[in-house]
């Protein structure tokens, strides 16, 4: 069967997928003051994390052009394309443009373009579903619907270690970021429907931090024994390891996964920080 499953850079896969011939990733580019980098299998985290840390502005980001995804769909099969949230980048908006164009000439080409409303892992678990899905014989229009629907049913939470990236980028005033960090309050944080950003508790230290997202996690998981939990970590493996056993101490998930984060889930999570999506 000929297909392929294009993610943006913020999509952070597991090594046996980044050797899957049927994925491809589109890099965005990271901005830290006046320096560039892109997004790509040549991404420095460590070089990255310390450009943020000593700078005094917020990282960038700037999406993929419609040209970058357009040389992607020259491949003789059906394409689906999974981006990070619309609500956080224009990468979606940027993948639209560039099937309308390549549709243009190529009438018949079957493209989707799928809005995770999530980042990094969720973005992982869409792909893993739609290669399950082409693999098990289903349909274009069928996959798709399927997948927007798992899609909506999906959760991503995060926490934290660091909220410097969210005072330098104006979600957090000054005051609040020194109030949180004097008091070591690390926030749980998730994303909406919509996929944007939200707020759902805090507690003090990062551990405390990490089982209140665990209890979240237990609370308002839907079928786990038909789901995979996708972790992901900035530079914490051990980290990624404690909330995967608090998670699976409390929720029969059917399989999990954990990876590093690649330049755009880097500059969101920041060091240290967790991202889990089912």
């Amino acid at each position: 069967m000929s297909y392929r499953i294009i993610g943006d850079s913020c999509t952070d896969l597991p090594k046996n997928l980044k050797e899957d011939e049927h994925f491809r990733l589109v890099p965005l580019t990271l901005i830290v003051d006046d320096v560039s980098i892109e997004d790509n299998e040549n991404f420095d985290q460590q070089d990255f994390l310390h450009r943020v840390k000593m700078s005094p502005n917020s990282p960038k980001s700037a999406c993929p052009s419609p040209e970058d995804y357009m040389k992607e769909f020259a491949y003789d099969g059906d394409i689906y394309v999974i981006t990070l949230s619309s609500a956080l980048s224009g990468s979606y908006n940027s993948a639209e443009v560039a099937k309308g164009i390549y549709l243009e000439e190529h009438p018949n080409k079957n493209i989707a373009i799928i809005d995770s409303r999530s980042a990094s892992v969720g973005q992982t678990l869409l792909g893993m579903k739609i290669k399950e899905l082409v693999e098990a014989g289903k349909e274009f229009s069928e996959i798709v619907n399927v997948v927007t629907t798992y899609r909506d049913e999906m959760k991503t939470k995060f926490v934290l270690e660091s909220l410097d990236t969210l005072r330098k980028n104006g979600r957090l005033t000054g005051l609040q970021a020194i109030i949180c960090s004097a008091l070591n309050i690390k926030p749980v944080m998730g994303a909406t429907m919509e996929g944007t950003i939200c707020k759902l508790d805090q507690a003090r230290g990062i551990v405390k931090a990490l089982m209140t997202m665990a209890k979240a996690i237990e609370q308002d998981v839907f079928k786990p024994q038909e789901r995979i939990l996708g972790i992901s970590h900035c530079n914490n493996y051990e980290r990624a390891l404690f909330i995967k056993d608090e998670i699976l101490k409390r929720v029969p998930f059917k399989d999990y996964f954990i990876v590093d984060t690649a330049g755009v889930s880097s500059m969101y999570a920041n060091e240290g920080g967790i991202i889990a999506a089912y």
